[in-house]
């Protein structure tokens, strides 16, 4: 094979190597800060570049996600001269690619060092208890300064938390202690106000009972007392039906012996009969009419007559 040939082949493959050595895709939510000739030449986003060799080189390669620096404890003093440890953790994100690069030498340690003293310029003005109870105002604080200090770093602090407040051994005792006595403070009130409550629901509950046993003892008292007067209403009514009755019949006997228009005879039978009746043994005065007397003594003639004619 000719020489000038090989030379060739071989400079078209370095050719070929060197193109895709500089051929570069940044990923999403990556930024690549181009350096050209020593100098800041642009900042690629996401998608396929090609870098110039030699004369360009990507100075750094930049994360826009957001991201978490915690940070270790420092110490603090309150107003009130109380020495504590706090450790913050900071949530941040890079705005910026050019300025992040060029800002600032370390910005996570930046970022630290502002934390820590802007922590204890607030601290100083705190007392103990109030900085115990104000970590919402705090972390507000704290991120409204490091965020106005970070923007020209091309930095952006979104939120701020007090991750751990460490009180001297004998100030966490103290409290210890009082949380204890307001926890069986509340632990006696809540089991008052709870027996207090059973009694209410007791007595509420025997008012009740007696309400309801009240309320039963009237329902069955008027419930009788309307069983008795059915009673004597439906004997009244019998009564009144058995004397109706009694009446009708006797009417109809009557009516029916004027219909047959008897005659003194048969009356006077009728008589001997309602007589014979009453004086069955059990009445112990009978009075006799005129009419019947007069019977008798014709019976009794009748009778004598007969007894001498034998």
């Amino acid at each position: 094979m000719h020489p000038a040939i090989i030379v060739s082949a071989a400079i078209i493959l370095l050719l070929i190597v060197v193109i895709i050595v500089n051929i570069k895709i940044v990923p999403q939510s990556k930024a690549y800060v181009i350096e050209r000739l020593g100098a800041y030449s642009t900042t690629w986003q996401t998608g396929l570049h090609v870098k110039i060799p030699v004369v360009e080189r990507v100075a750094k390669i930049v994360s826009l996600k957001e991201q978490v620096a915690d940070f270790p404890p420092q110490p603090v003093i309150t107003k009130d001269n109380v020495t504590m440890q706090i450790d913050t953790v900071v949530f941040y994100q890079i705005t910026d690619p050019k300025l992040y690069t060029y800002g600032v030498e370390s910005p996570i340690a930046a970022i630290e060092n502002l934390t820590a003293t802007t922590l204890r310029n607030i601290i100083g003005d705190m007392e103990l208890d109030h900085t115990l109870t104000s970590r919402d105002t705090i972390n507000a604080q704290i991120r409204v300064i490091l965020d106005e200090a970070t923007d020209p770093w091309g930095i952006k602090v979104n939120r701020v938390e007090l991750k751990n407040i460490f009180p001297p051994r004998e100030i966490q005792d103290a409290m210890e202690k009082q949380m204890k006595a307001e926890r069986e403070r509340r632990e006696a009130i809540l089991r008052a106000e709870g027996e207090k409550a059973s009694a209410i629901l007791v007595a509420q509950g025997e008012k009740e009972s007696k309400i309801l046993t009240a309320e039963g003892e009237k329902a069955s008292a008027i419930l009788r007392a309307e069983a008795v007067k059915e009673s004597k209403m439906r004997e009244a009514e019998g009564e009144a039906q058995a004397i109706l009755s009694v009446q009708q019949a006797t009417a109809k006997a009557i009516e029916l012996l004027n219909a047959a228009n008897p005659s003194q005879a048969v009356l006077t039978i009728k008589s001997l009969d309602a007589f014979a009746k009453a004086a069955d043994g059990k009445a112990t005065k009978i009075i006799i009419p005129s009419e019947i007397q007069g019977i008798a003594g014709l019976a009794s003639s009748l009778k004598n007559i007969i007894s001498e004619q034998n």
